[in-house]
């Protein structure tokens, strides 16, 4: 989750622009706590406002305190609808919360090993009990291939469940652990977009989300959702991955993204987290911006806003609900 780098080139979205935000971390009080843990030990005594205070952030309060600022949040920049992310195992309960004090608003993401002892307990659950919609997959912190048997038995749930999967793939980073000066254990190598087309092409039911374009494997995302016509790319954060490959810019990814794809798979997401900074309006400016040098047309830029995003969720919901 890196800082924003990118200038506000457009005007904010107005009550007359559909956006819904396919990418929100919901920082959890249980998200702060697991980071001081790590950081001080697993027996000190440290909350998650300290944490948050050394982050220079604000501290999140219960869940339904954090999910009445989101929502707040949203309403200031009028969008309409959000998927929060359960950041770190064992969250799920957090944005459960704020999922059920607002369904309409709020569709719930969480992460999850496939390794873990528990994960198909807490998987069933959480797709069923907790009623949430997607399960988030970060193969490079939890250093697992996605072409393993593990990684094919949470797209037989999600299948069974019609939930979607979202799968990390290339770069990733964790601006709280660099602030709190804790090391990035990744294994980069794990987050391969064609070794999770060779997993998923055998769910064709399953919606897969690669956040970020990739996140640095581009072209291999590209590769792979050409393989693999369940698998959609979310356009959120920065990407200042771009600087890995000299001349790419955001505009020109979002071109050859819709060449290979079209822009009924392309779903808009921002990476917001924290607060003060709040919902990352630079992060839709840029993206505007962008599609229109594009000269994209207004029914295809309504799509990657807001439409694939519903198409996704409303139909999960329906056959959950």
């Amino acid at each position: 989750m890196p800082p924003d780098t990118a200038p506000t080139t457009s005007d904010p979205p107005t009550r007359s622009t559909t956006v819904h935000d396919a990418h929100c971390h919901f920082f959890s009080r249980r998200f702060f706590e697991a980071l001081g843990r790590e950081k001080y030990g697993r027996e000190a005594a440290v909350g998650s406002a300290q944490v948050a205070a050394e982050l220079g952030w604000d501290a999140p309060g219960e869940p339904e305190t954090l999910a009445a600022c989101w929502i707040a949040e949203l309403d200031r920049h009028h969008v309409s609808r959000a998927a929060l992310i359960a950041s770190v195992p064992g969250d799920e309960e957090s944005v459960a919360a704020a999922v059920a004090k607002y369904p309409g608003r709020f569709v719930g993401f969480f992460a999850l090993n496939p390794n873990a002892p528990d994960a198909r307990d807490r998987l069933v659950r959480a797709l069923t009990d907790l009623r949430f919609r997607c399960v988030c997959l970060f193969p490079a912190v939890h250093r697992y291939r996605l072409d393993e048997r593990g990684v094919a038995t949470v797209f037989e749930i999600a299948a069974t469940h019609h939930a979607a999967v979202f799968v990390h793939c290339g770069y990733f980073s964790v601006e709280a652990r660099g602030r709190l000066g804790l090391p990035s254990l990744f294994d980069l190598r794990s987050g391969d977009p064609l070794a999770l087309a060779a997993t998923a092409v055998h769910f064709p039911s399953v919606p897969v989300i690669v956040p970020h374009f990739g996140a640095g494997f581009f072209r291999e995302a590209l590769m792979a959702a050409e393989m693999c016509p369940s698998i959609h790319l979310d356009t959120s954060s920065s990407n200042s991955w771009v600087k890995y490959v000299p001349g790419l810019t955001v505009t020109e990814v979002f071109r050859r993204a819709i060449n290979v794809v079209g822009p009924d798979r392309l779903i808009f997401g921002t990476d917001s987290s924290f607060f003060p900074r709040g919902w990352r309006r630079v992060i839709y400016g840029a993206q505007r911006t962008a599609l229109d040098e594009l000269g994209i047309e207004p029914d295809a830029v309504a799509k990657i806003f807001a439409g694939n995003f519903e198409r996704l969720f409303e139909s999960v919901s329906r056959s959950v609900g």
